[in-house]
């Protein structure tokens, strides 16, 4: 328990010191007007308090990534904590905060419009693409895993759920922001602490033991002997570093009223997914006797049979049911806003105004057409994909906001250095993967090795720092 405490300490100090300095490099303009203030259509550009644009941010970005892939990551033993700990201080909350703040300089702008201003239009239309394939994904991904542990508590089968759930998700998209994500998602937060806080003190006074194959973070503990390089990097996205969120962050860049609060919305929001990841490992790594009887119960039923197992065992049964409970509103509360940030990037794209009612059902009734389609996919093979363009959407935000800052002749080092490890890990990982060329390993390391040597040598090459724009910014 004294570790997990510690993990948590540092990230919350992590907040406070990383996070100021991220601030400081960024250097927010209090008095210039925010797109909420400027550009307020009443249905996606509408000013909410800093606290609710927190909330609804936090619960944007914590799907079903901080619980499934924290519990996939115990697999490989303590050192998952390790990598959600520095991951999320050097890597996520960083690249959450600029993906926000330079959505907030571009008025709002979606992911691609951001990544093309600072690295062009080639990545531009490239991000077009890309962003809209990762939230459908995660919109599928996200009414999948909620439906599962909504059947595993009802008499409704897997089918009607997801019925049900694609219904919400129709509505939630096409409504103006402040109607049901506004108004609901306090409760729904509630219910996560709830279930965070609820389940590890069942954990602490349960009979279970805290790590109990000890705290050895050099060895890997996976049962099937999978790499730990790189495919922790992967498996563990949110939590860690997640490409979804900068799907996300404009989503609030577009309702905030200052910029200075940029660092409690986005960099903060990210620590708090980073705790939620924390806990989940905790549980994965503590509540089996082994990582054996932890990927036992994964064969015979995934994450969902683990949070259901779990949840029911150190809660009781009511207690159980309001954990799992809490468990699904992350997914929902994440599924609904993929869909929503699909929409807006789409029409961003076409160039289709989103106030008319019809111009945004327009969009939204093929979009969802084509997701259900691919819940008809495997799951698993649905999760990998999700999994490696998550990180490599993350990887393009990094060396975006790596551009905006040596064009500035800022510190671009914070954001590089991040960008050029994401780089070795979602390269290596499709080299080798089943889903990518299936490489060896070790020739998909080298591989993953020189492109990130390339990739950074170009970008030292091309991106200067800018005269005009530092003059602009003084």
């Amino acid at each position: 328990m004294s570790w997990f405490l510690l993990c948590v300490v540092a990230l919350i100090a992590g907040y406070f010191t990383y996070g100021t300095f991220i601030t400081k490099v960024f250097s927010p303009k209090p008095e210039q007007a925010t797109p909420a203030m400027s550009m307020n259509d009443g249905v996606d550009y509408v000013p909410l308090s800093d606290k609710k644009v927190y909330l609804i941010q936090l619960l944007n970005i914590a799907g079903l990534g901080p619980i499934f892939g924290p519990i996939l990551g115990a697999l490989y033993g303590p050192v998952a904590m390790l990598w959600i700990v520095f991951g999320c201080i050097f890597a996520g909350a960083v690249h959450d905060y600029f993906s926000g703040m330079l959505s907030v300089r571009a008025k709002g702008a979606s992911v691609p419009a951001v990544v093309g201003e600072h690295l062009g239009n080639f990545a531009k239309h490239f991000m077009n693409f890309f962003a809209v394939l990762l939230l459908m994904l995660v919109g599928v991904v996200f009414v999948l895993g909620p439906a599962k542990l909504l059947g595993s508590l009802s008499a409704m089968s897997v089918p009607v759920w997801v019925a049900i759930i694609f219904a919400y998700y129709i509505l939630a998209t096409v409504v103006p922001i402040d109607k049901i994500i506004g108004r609901f998602y306090p409760f729904f937060g509630a219910l996560l602490v709830f279930m965070s806080v609820g389940l590890m003190i069942g954990l602490a006074v349960s009979d279970h033991s805290f790590y109990s194959q000890g705290l050895d973070f050099a060895t890997n503990f996976h049962p099937t002997d999978l790499p730990l390089w790189p495919l922790l990097f992967i498996t563990i996205a949110c939590g860690a570093v997640s490409g979804f969120h900068a799907t996300q962050s404009p989503l609030m860049a577009r309702c905030m009223q200052n910029e200075k609060s940029g660092r409690f919305i986005f960099y903060g929001a990210m620590i708090g997914e980073g705790v939620i990841a924390l806990i989940w490992c905790s549980l994965g790594l503590s509540f089996y006797e082994s990582t054996d009887a932890l990927n036992q119960t994964l064969a015979n039923g995934g994450p969902a049979a683990v949070v259901h197992e779990v949840s029911t065992s150190l809660l009781g049964t009511v207690g159980g049911i309001m954990a799992v409970l809490g468990v699904i509103v992350l997914p929902i509360t994440s599924g609904d806003t993929a869909f929503r940030s699909a929409r807006l990037i789409i029409a961003d794209f076409l160039n289709i105004q989103q106030k008319p009612l019809m111009k945004r059902l327009l969009i939204a009734i093929p979009m969802f057409v084509v997701g259900y389609l691919i819940t008809k996919a495997e799951f698993g093979v649905i999760w990998r994909y999700f999994g490696w363009a998550n990180q490599t959407t993350a990887m393009i935000m990094l060396w975006a906001a790596a551009a905006y800052l040596i064009k500035r002749d800022k510190l671009h080092w914070v954001c590089t250095i991040p960008a050029m490890f994401m780089t070795a890990v979602t390269v290596t990982y499709l080299a080798n993967a089943d889903i990518g060329f299936g490489l060896p390993m070790n020739t998909a390391t080298i591989i993953g090795l020189v492109t990130t040597v390339v990739a950074s040598v170009a970008f030292l090459v091309v991106y200067k720092p800018n005269p005009q724009l530092i003059a602009d910014e003084q």
